[in-house]
Order: structure tokens, then sequence, then C-alpha cells
């Protein structure tokens, strides 16, 4: 159990049966009455966001998560099979519990946050960032970089995402995993 004012980022708590991790919080104190925290909390299966608000001193279910890297492996089925880099042991997650799964490319280290109690796969998150080769867009013509105009792009984990003009198949760029957008060309 955790006390209400001991509530931290990154916090992972046990509410109404299901887990949330803590995304922000703050300290209120009103002109009149008790302090309380108002926290935000991100739920750990579905991704939405709550906002509660707790008197100090209220007690709530904490959960000890545990992050480990695990390397992609292969596709199985509706399964992706990760590996664990400490004790090479293979574990099947589900498609809607990889973060950014269409840029994830086999032999990529993922984060795999887990319930350290029950051992059950919470999430898996790839880096915020990585680098794919382009294997298929249109040829982008000469003097065409002073305009910001994208153009749809194929990469080699079959994602689609727009890049600039002057990107070329072959490429290889760097890709943000939350968002799918474009960051920058990889030399």
């Amino acid at each position: 159990m955790i006390n209400s004012q001991d509530i931290k980022n990154g916090v992972c708590i046990r509410m109404d049966g299901r887990l949330y991790f803590v995304i922000e919080f703050l300290h209120v104190k009103p002109g009149k009455g008790n302090t309380i925290m108002r926290v935000k909390f991100k739920d750990v299966v579905d991704g939405r966001v709550l906002e509660r608000r707790f008197n100090i001193g209220e007690k709530l279910e904490d959960v000890r998560v545990e992050r480990r890297p695990y390397q992609y492996l292969y596709k199985e089925g509706a399964d992706y099979i990760f590996m664990n880099q400490e004790t090479y042991e293979q574990i099947p997650i589900a498609h809607d519990l990889i973060t950014g799964v269409d840029y994830l490319k086999e032999g990529f280290i993922c984060d795999v946050v887990s319930d350290a109690s029950t051992d059950t796969v919470l999430f898996a998150e790839l880096p915020t960032k990585v680098e794919l080769e382009v294997v298929y867009t249109e040829p982008g013509l000469k003097g065409d970089t002073a305009t910001n105009t994208l153009k749809p792009a194929k990469l080699e984990t079959g994602a689609e995402i727009r890049v600039p003009l002057f990107i070329n198949e072959g490429e290889i760029i760097r890709v943000d995993t939350r968002d799918g957008s474009y960051c920058e060309r990889v030399r």
C-alpha cells in the first residue's frame, strides 16, 4: 500500500481491478479545507487517461512493475515472440500490447513491462526513434527541397508514412514510433 501523498510520475497502482500508471500529479492546498492530490492516470490496457482526486493520507494499492529489455524474434500467428536478453526465455506478446508495432523489425530491442507479482506482461514499448529502410516511394525531383511538401513512402516493415520529397528508395530514415512521423535521414 502507498499513501496518496507519496505518488510520483511512473508509479503503477491498482484501482477498480485495473492497472494505471501515474502520468501527472499535483498537490492542491485550497484556501480552506484539507490538502488534496490531483492525479492523472493512464490505463495500462487501453491507454485511456482519467483524472482523480485523493485526500492526503488515503491508501492506494501499488503494483511493483519490472522493465526488462527483450529482443523481437519473429511473428507467430497473432502473437509476436520476444526473447529475454538475460535468461534467453522466449515469450509471446499480443499485437495490441505493443506500442508502435507497425515499426517493429526483427532484432529490435524493446522494453517489456510486466507485473512482478504475477509475471503477466502489461505492455511492450519500442524505442521512441528507430531506423528503417524506405523500400518504395516515388522518385524525387532535383530542386524539390524548397517547400515542406511530403509524399507517401513504404518502409521495410510494411508501414506507410509521409516523407519529404528528397527521400528516395533504399535510404535509411529515422521514424518516431509514437506517431509515425519522419524525423531525419540517416547518413
